[in-house]
């Protein structure tokens, strides 16, 4: 499994926790910013990460700003991406199981490390469930399709 995380500044710090939780999971991942706890903008990082899933270099996502809404905003207007935003593990369980969703999102300033390596873990360790969240999310792609 091959994961793309970013943040911006408010999320720095619990994207390096994260970065040390996938580590001793043995996960793999790529690291596309922001690299310091200075002011940047969150839908720069948001466009990398969702462009790299899409083109198929990286199985899901992980995305961290305050409060993790506008960098969950920003990945979703790139074609193809699911981006979820999560707070508990409830939710990310069932934002893969029933959302097929991508992109986990999650607000620095809402949570804490704990809890944000629990709900990483409930987010991969999901699948999703098919069936009639299938035609959903393909109700989803006609969605994006119509706005070409």
């Amino acid at each position: 499994m091959k994961i793309a995380i970013g943040s911006d500044h408010a999320g720095f710090s619990l994207k390096e926790a994260i970065k040390k939780h996938l580590e001793t999971r043995g996960i793999e991942y790529k690291d596309f910013g922001t690299y310091s706890p200075e002011s940047c903008d969150y839908p720069d990082i948001a466009k990398e990460v969702a462009i790299a899933l899409k083109n198929g270099e990286f199985e899901f996502g992980i995305l961290i700003c305050g409060t993790g809404i506008g960098i969950s905003i920003a990945a979703n207007k790139v074609k193809g991406i699911r981006a979820a935003l999560c707070h508990d593990t409830f939710s990310a369980k069932a934002a893969r199981a029933h959302n097929n969703a991508n992109i986990l999102a999650m607000g620095a300033r809402v949570i804490g490390e704990g809890l944000a390596c629990e709900i990483v873990d409930a987010f991969l360790s999901s699948t999703f469930e098919g069936g009639r969240h299938q035609r959903r999310v393909d109700k989803i792609h006609l969605i994006e399709d119509e706005q070409q």
